[in-house]
């Protein structure tokens, strides 16, 4: 079954609550105001059933210029509009304006009431039916049915609902599949059931029980119960008029504007990337970074338009706008909005957006317009490529490119599985779902290979260079997982070698020069004759007679390999000296069961200047244990 929503348009007096009374039965002006002055000045509401057996939900919106914000965000979620123009004074400004908004707004089909034909003779109204389709000429209703109606006699209501029935056919049916998303147009408290608040369900399916949130405050809360025109139903889905009861919500928490979404599937930002269509009804220019009053989904933000290659914009002209909000707005890609101005408010402009979670852009640099152009123009897969080398190395979420291509789950995992198999993007956290593009992923890995070609050259006699060290040296410091995922790539090409945390190239091999090799022979002999009681680093230099800036780079090599070992700083060990006391120091413990400080020295003979460092590091290593003024075997 098609789910769809009908939208009232047109200037104020001109008769749409009261067709739609007429034609439902319903009367939407629900505030007392409302009454007493006999205009709409809030959302009203209703349903019709057609003679196909389907139910169409109705938003009838207030026609006067000082509630055309309340107007656009009832056009939010319409399908189709119903544009009323009364048949004694014809097309006037609200009719204007509020056609301009439909099509801003992305509706593209509906049809025209012609109202209170029983106030005009036959004559006047061929006129006027003439005036009107001339009007309508290069418009989404050109050629649509204009239907004479009067809410008062009745004449035409049959007519109205039969071309209403065509043009229900055309309008294709909304998807299910999308994320959940109803932006709150209406809330109120009702005794016994807590906050309720209505919306057009633009996208996805909502159940009885589950947990939803709130964007943007991401307040989480149960739904408690759903109606669809006035009825209590389980679940509803895309395209009806939808009233949820929250379970333990207060009022305050929530107001118009707002989006019901499920948890982590929308990401609220301040800036967003939008093509932007300014009317060639406009007197003057836009300027960069003018105050403006920006319309999306039930909302209304004050926001600044940064023109990214121009100081304003000319009437007529179209082009891609970052806009900067007051407020975050929870978006999707392609949703509409409209923008009016700060004072004197009108309508101004609008369009789509391209970004809706997009970093803050530089004005006038390289090919951004050009670049922003592929995301409205694109391709998908040139669209999810933009996305991810204009992220570089953090990369991006699959659930934001869901956000950011407005695809179903499932066409995006498609899109993304071609794209691997391509070779064309990497999925560098299967966690969270993160993917880079492989320019980005290829640029990193020469990266790498550079800064290990500089650490070599810096540090020829050092097996290699510390993980974090080289983690630090790259641009910008990468998550463990891209890390692991870089390293493996370069090991499986033969480019790396990775032992433990130690990373080389893999054609790189230490080679000492005849003196540092005279060096080396000179410092192992210093360490094998001194036995366990050989000099700090500090006195090494006066033991072999080298400069220490000589010795330095050498006995570092040396400690790399293990043939020196640290027992704290300064203080090093032949590693053959250590393994001959560890084995006797094991053997003196297995026959005594615990060793003392004057015992150990007995033991090795040393002074306290060795003693007491030799028996912490054998506490460290884990050989020993230390229990009051004994050690043991741990």
């Amino acid at each position: 079954m098609k789910q769809i929503i009908l939208g009232t348009a047109g200037h104020i007096d001109h008769g749409k609550t009261t067709l739609i009374k007429a034609l439902t039965g319903i009367d939407t002006d629900r505030l007392k105001e409302e009454k007493l002055k006999g205009i709409t000045i809030e959302l009203g509401f209703a349903w019709l059933d057609l003679p196909n057996q389907q139910r169409v939900g109705i938003v009838d919106v207030p026609g006067h210029e000082k509630f055309v914000k309340n107007m656009v965000a009832g056009a939010t979620g319409i399908d189709l509009v119903a544009l009323i123009i009364a048949a004694d004074e014809g097309v006037m400004p609200q009719t204007r304006e509020h056609l301009e908004i439909c099509r801003l707004l992305g509706v593209t089909h509906g049809l025209v009431a012609l109202t209170k034909i029983d106030l005009v003779d036959e004559e006047w109204l061929q006129l006027v039916i003439e005036d009107v389709k001339s009007f309508l000429k290069g418009t989404f209703l050109q050629g649509s049915p204009v239907v004479p109606v009067s809410s008062v006699t009745g004449q035409g209501l049959p007519e109205f609902i039969e071309s209403l029935l065509t043009v229900y056919a055309m309008v294709p049916k909304r998807r299910s599949t999308g994320l959940l998303r109803l932006p709150v147009d209406r809330v109120f408290t009702m005794k016994g059931f807590g906050t309720v608040v209505t919306g057009s369900l633009v996208s996805g399916k909502v159940r009885v029980g589950e947990t939803v949130m709130i964007y943007p405050s991401g307040i989480e809360s149960k739904v408690r119960g759903i109606q669809v025109h006035n009825q209590p139903v389980a679940e509803a889905t895309a395209g009806v008029r939808t009233a949820i009861n929250f379970q333990g919500l207060e009022r305050r928490a929530i107001n118009r504007g707002d989006v019901v979404g499920r948890a982590g599937t929308l990401k609220p930002s301040y800036m967003i990337d939008v093509m932007l269509e300014y009317l060639s009804s406009n007197k003057k220019p836009l300027r960069n970074r003018c105050r403006v009053r920006f319309h999306t989904g039930t909302s209304e933000i004050f926001g600044y338009p940064i023109l990214l290659d121009r100081d304003e914009l000319k009437p007529g002209e179209e082009t891609v706008v970052q806009f900067r909000l007051e407020a975050p707005v929870s978006v999707v890609k392609d949703d509409r909005f409209v923008i009016r101005s700060y004072s004197p408010v009108r309508t101004i402009g609008g369009g789509r957006i391209l970004n809706p979670i997009a970093g803050k852009h530089k004005r006038f640099k390289g090919n951004i317009v050009a670049d922003l152009m592929r995301l409205a123009n694109g391709t998908t897969g040139e669209i999810v490529s933009y996305y991810l080398k204009e992220s570089g190395l953090r990369g991006v979420r699959f659930s934001d490119l869901i956000l950011m291509t407005n695809l179903a789950a499932s066409e995006l995992e498609k899109e993304l599985q071609k794209l691997l198999s391509e070779k064309a993007i990497i999925q560098v956290d299967r966690e969270d779902r993160i993917f880079i593009h492989r320019t980005v992923f290829d640029g990193l890995c020469e990266n790498v290979l550079q800064i290990l070609k500089a650490y070599h050259k810096e540090n020829p006699l050092r097996p290699g260079m510390p993980r974090e060290t080289l983690n630090a040296r790259l641009p910008r410091k990468l998550s463990p997982r891209l890390l692991n995922v870089l390293l493996q790539e370069l090991s499986r090409s033969n480019r790396v070698v990775q032992e433990k945390d130690t990373i080389r190239l893999s054609g790189f091999r230490i080679a000492l020069e005849a003196n540092q090799k005279d060096i080396r022979r000179k410092i192992e002999q210093v360490y094998l004759q001194s036995g366990l009681q050989p000099p700090y680093f500090k006195e090494l230099a006066e033991s072999i007679g080298k400069d220490s800036a000589h010795i330095r780079d050498v006995f570092v090599h040396m400690l790399d390999e293990g043939v020196l070992v640290k027992v704290k700083d300064g203080l090093y060990f032949h590693i053959d000296v250590i393994e001959k006391l560890r084995k006797r120091l094991i053997s003196y413990l297995k026959d005594n069961g615990e060793i003392s400080t004057p015992e150990f020295k007995e033991l090795t003979g040393v002074t306290r200047k060795y003693m007491i460092p030799l028996l912490e590091y054998f506490d460290a290593t884990k050989l020993t244990i230390r229990v009051g003024d004994v050690r043991r075997l741990l």
